[in-house]
C-alpha cells in the first residue's frame, strides 16, 4: 500500500480516468497505460512503466465527465459536460467521431463490452453505452476498424418534478450486466427508488429491484451475481441477483459516490468524500 507513480497537471482538475484494457496475449501482460480527462476539455495518456505523458488531445471544449477505452484499447471514448461524446485514436491523436445525441446534458457513464457480429442483427465487434444526467441511455454497435458506429437502442426513463429540498438530483447510471447477455442495469432519479434490468433483445424492462434510496453509485461483479449500490445516506448495499437477499453496510463519512468491483470479484472498492474503503467478499 505505497504510492508508486504520481502524475501532476498544473491548473487543471482530473475529472475521470480509465485503465487501458490488458492486451490479449499469451503472456498475460499487465496494462501500463492510463487515460485521464480534464476540466479544460483535454485528454492525456500516461505510461506507468515509463512514468511520462505519451499523448495529449483536445477533443472537447468543456470539462470531461466520463472516459473509457474500447475493449481492444484501440479507441478512447470521452464524454463532456455539454453531452458530446468523442471517439479518438490514441495511436494517431485524432478524433474520428463526435456524437451529439446527448447534447445539452452531461455524460455520466461510458462503458464498452465485447459482442459478436450477429447478436443483434447489426454489424459490429463491440457494444457500448452512453448515459447522460437527463436519464437517457444510448446503446451503440461499433466496428472501429471499419469506421462503423450504429445506434442500437435509445432509452429514456421518466421522472417526477424535482422535489423541494433536493439540491441536486441523483446521477443517472447504467452498466452492462456481466452475467446476463444483452441486458443492462439502470439506476437514477425516477418514479420509484429501484434498479431496472433492461433486455436489449426484448426491448423492455425484465426485472425491478427495490432500493431504500435513490442510488449514487453502481457496480456489477464480473465474477458472480452480485451488485453493489451506494447511496447519499452513507450506506452501501450488496445485493445477490436475482434479488434474493441484500446486506447493508455503514462506515462511509458522506455520500457513497463510487463502487467498483475488482476483476476477480473478490474485492470491492468504495469511496465517499474523504474515505476509500476496500471490502473483501468471503464465501
Amino acid at each position: 500500500m505505497e504510492l508508486v507513480v504520481q502524475f501532476q497537471v498544473l491548473n487543471q482538475s482530473c475529472q475521470c480516468l480509465a485503465w487501458k484494457p490488458r492486451p490479449i496475449v499469451a503472456w498475460g501482460a499487465e496494462s501500463q497505460h492510463v487515460v485521464a480527462g480534464y476540466s479544460d476539455g483535454t485528454i492525456r495518456v500516461f505510461s506507468i512503466s515509463r512514468t511520462e505523458m505519451e499523448l495529449k488531445m483536445h477533443p472537447h471544449a468543456v470539462a470531461l465527465t466520463a472516459i473509457t477505452y474500447s475493449t481492444d484499447g484501440e479507441m478512447i471514448l470521452s464524454g463532456g459536460k455539454d453531452g458530446l461524446v468523442a471517439i479518438s485514436s490514441p495511436r494517431t491523436g485524432m478524433t474520428i467521431h463526435v456524437l451529439t445525441d446527448h447534447k445539452g446534458s452531461p455524460i455520466t457513464v461510458l462503458q464498452c463490452t465485447r459482442k459478436q457480429y450477429c447478436d443483434f442483427g447489426v454489424e459490429g465487434s463491440e457494444l457500448w453505452l452512453a448515459t447522460s444526467s437527463d436519464r437517457r441511455v444510448s446503446i451503440w454497435a461499433s466496428d472501429w476498424l471499419k469506421d462503423k458506429c450504429e445506434l442500437l437502442d435509445w432509452l429514456s426513463f421518466p421522472a417526477p418534478a424535482s422535489p423541494e429540498g433536493l439540491s441536486s438530483l441523483p446521477p443517472s447510471l447504467a452498466a452492462f450486466c456481466p452475467w446476463e447477455a444483452g441486458t443492462l442495469v439502470y439506476v437514477g432519479f425516477g418514479m420509484q427508488k429501484e434498479a431496472l434490468f433492461y433486455s436489449l433483445h426484448k426491448k423492455q424492462v425484465v426485472e425491478k429491484i427495490s432500493l431504500p434510496y435513490f442510488a449514487t453509485a453502481l457496480s456489477l461483479s464480473p465474477a458472480a451475481r452480485f451488485m453493489a449500490v451506494g447511496f447519499g445516506e452513507r450506506l452501501l448495499r450488496l445485493l445477490r441477483c436475482p434479488a434474493s437477499d441484500a446486506q447493508d453496510y455503514t462506515g462511509h463519512d458522506d455520500t457513497v459516490h463510487l463502487c467498483c468491483f475488482a476483476p476477480s470479484g473478490r474485492r470491492l472498492l468504495t469511496a465517499s468524500h474523504c474515505a476509500v474503503l476496500v471490502w473483501e467478499l468471503t464465501g
